[in-house]
């Protein structure tokens, strides 16, 4: 017989699936409370502020985005189709879990302090995916320095610009993924782009549309390669 889980846990999965169908705002400590069939005080225990819990929630958003981006890239060999497919993860999932990429992202969150029982800020569940992202732009980077160095093409080398660290390059790359997902979701680039109107889609692009977007983002930020 499966053991049940820890009421904390409960908890969290229980506002994980209301942020996943409902959205945020019906994610309060009594509802969650009434679901897991628990009294309204019981997760005071866990979360004693309903911000606390909110955290904890957008926690598991990004456990679930970082794992979807990790599968992603296991069948992609070169660091730029590996960035390619982190985009394809990122933007797809802001679309398709508006709720819960919405909370991911509140600043109120992301500014407040560890909860009671020493779980690190919310703020820092941004960083793995994005030293990941990081470490992919670095490796491109090289690749193309390396297949552009003085002496390996003919004519006059041209007057080197100076390149934004890979730091500073997947920032930028990030910002324009979150634009694009955002606006998306807004309905205001597929009128700046002439696709369908948000009313006659289910708000997700399909490859034809996505696909340029993000070739155009990496090209930007990274150039032509392959």
């Amino acid at each position: 017989m499966e053991m049940e889980k820890p009421l904390r846990e409960r908890l969290v999965d229980i506002g994980v699936e209301l942020v996943t169908t409902e959205g945020s705002a019906p994610v309060g400590l009594r509802e969650i409370a009434r679901r897991a069939g628990v009294s309204h005080g019981a997760p005071r225990r866990y979360f004693p502020t309903h911000q606390a819990l909110l955290s904890a929630i957008a926690q598991r958003g990004f456990e679930d985005l970082g794992a979807r981006c990790v599968a992603a890239i296991a069948d992609s060999a070169s660091p730029r189709a590996q960035l390619r497919a982190v985009a394809r993860v990122y933007v797809g999932y802001a679309l398709e879990h508006r709720g819960m990429f919405e909370l991911m992202f509140r600043h109120d969150l992301l500014d407040s302090v560890a909860n009671g029982d020493g779980e690190r800020h919310l703020r820092k569940a941004t960083l793995p995916l994005f030293e990941r992202v990081v470490a992919l732009v670095a490796q491109c980077q090289a690749e193309s320095n390396t297949a552009h160095r003085p002496g390996t093409t003919h004519g006059t080398v041209p007057t080197r610009v100076a390149v934004p660290t890979p730091t500073v390059t997947a920032a930028a790359l990030w910002a324009n993924l979150h634009g694009i997902a955002q606006l998306w979701a807004w309905g205001s680039l597929q009128l700046a782009i002439g696709a369908s109107p948000p009313d006659d889609t289910d708000g997700t692009p399909d490859d034809d549309l996505l696909e340029p977007l993000i070739t155009a983002v990496l090209t930007a930020h990274l150039g032509t390669g392959a």
